[in-house]
């Protein structure tokens, strides 16, 4: 890709990467979907060919690269056919691992770093309860100290890899108080007593993700899986959520990519009153539209990603580029199905698929309402 953002490596590593989802992850994608789940064995793969954490210190084996490697692999896994299982790596490799990496001592980089990404252990995050989704700050799952451990009680929904993860990233309430001083995280192995799973959701769409509801009843958890300090959590989960949401614009984006490469080939293939339908004004305007959408929202998102590289305050750059391109991507996977007419309708065609998983695009990681809310007090609401 030529871009002022990538190098020649970015453009090697993006290739290898392509020719990866293309060779072991595409072809697969459609039985993942029907399976409502994808092998953990793809993702041991990934971790031995170092697609996983990619930006992260090599010493845990990451591959350290600069940020724009992160955004590179972002947009070519979300091209695999299932932006579910997209979805599922990337909460490995830059949701539920970015905190550990950031705020994590030498030994728990180790003892936990190093097998996520190696694709050994499988990573979720555990925020988001039955009572409070964007409303971060009244967690109720808590932690109370007992001697040199931790003993947690509640609850927490909608967790992508929860079926199968190893280990939460795990967001909990270890002081006294109602709001945001008193969160902390704690890296939670599920091994532990007490944990369980509970129902494996069923979803609208990203059937090749596990998405489940997880329990706590006082799981006995060692006070040196406090991640950071006590009430420093709030900070690390937005930190994280900063990350969260440019991966997000960018699997967006490419979503939406993949549904107008589609839409082209069909608009020029498809024969309607005697031409392709394509060469109607209709249906080239909302190609044009379409692509000039996509590229809008790849360029707000390279820009936040350059700030957020470089140390400089994006958060409303960040902000704007989640909304951007998630709100598009829905429109242009509306307007792919569209294009489609009834056969957009069909499960057999691929559009059908990302008009549905695309839907939690400007729901999942910050509602566009809240990402709107943010973006309001950086203009100074």
């Amino acid at each position: 890709m030529d871009s002022i953002y990538f190098s020649e490596e970015h453009n090697i590593f993006r290739k290898s990467l392509r020719d990866f989802v293309k060779k072991e992850i595409r072809p697969y994608a459609e039985e993942w979907e029907e399976a409502e789940i994808y092998p953990r064995e793809i993702f041991k793969r990934m971790g031995d060919l170092g697609f996983l954490g990619v930006s992260y210190p090599e010493e845990y084996g990451g591959g350290g690269g600069d940020y724009f490697t992160t955004i590179v692999f972002a947009e070519e896994i979300s091209k695999c056919g299932a932006l579910g299982f997209a979805m599922s790596v990337l909460v490995q490799t830059d949701i539920a691992s970015s905190a550990l990496n950031e705020f994590g001592t030498h030994e728990q980089k180790l003892k936990y770093l190093k097998p996520v990404l190696a694709g050994e252990k499988i990573i979720a995050l555990g925020v988001t309860e039955p009572s409070h989704g964007s409303d971060v700050a009244s967690i109720e799952t808590t932690a109370v100290r007992d001697g040199n451990n931790y003993i947690i009680k509640g609850s927490k929904i909608f967790i992508t890899n929860g079926t199968q993860a190893d280990l939460i990233t795990l967001g909990v309430r270890t002081g006294p108080g109602e709001g945001e001083k008193g969160l902390s995280l704690i890296i939670f192995e599920t091994s532990t007593p007490g944990f369980s799973v509970g129902r494996k959701l069923k979803k609208m769409g990203m059937h090749s993700s596990d998405t489940a509801e997880l329990f706590f009843d006082d799981c006995i958890v060692p006070v040196e899986n406090l991640l950071g300090k006590e009430a420093q959590g709030f900070y690390a989960i937005m930190t994280g959520f900063e990350n969260e949401r440019l991966v997000g614009a960018a699997m967006s984006y490419s979503g939406a990519e993949v549904a107008l490469e589609l839409s082209l080939q069909y608009a020029k293939q498809r024969i309607q009153f005697g031409r392709p339908i394509g060469q109607f004004q209709v249906i080239s305007h909302m190609l044009s539209e379409m692509a000039t959408h996509i590229e809008a929202a790849r360029q707000l998102t390279y820009h936040a990603a350059w700030l957020k590289s470089r140390g400089k305050p994006c958060r409303k750059e960040v902000h704007m580029a989640k909304v951007f391109a998630t709100e598009i991507a829905i429109q242009v996977a509306n307007k792919a199905v569209q294009i489609f007419g009834g056969y957009g309708y069909m499960q057999e065609y691929e559009v059908e698929r990302i008009y549905r998983d695309v839907r939690l695009a400007n729901i999942g990681a910050g509602t566009s309402q809240i990402m709107k809310n943010i973006i309001a007090k950086q203009l100074g609401l």
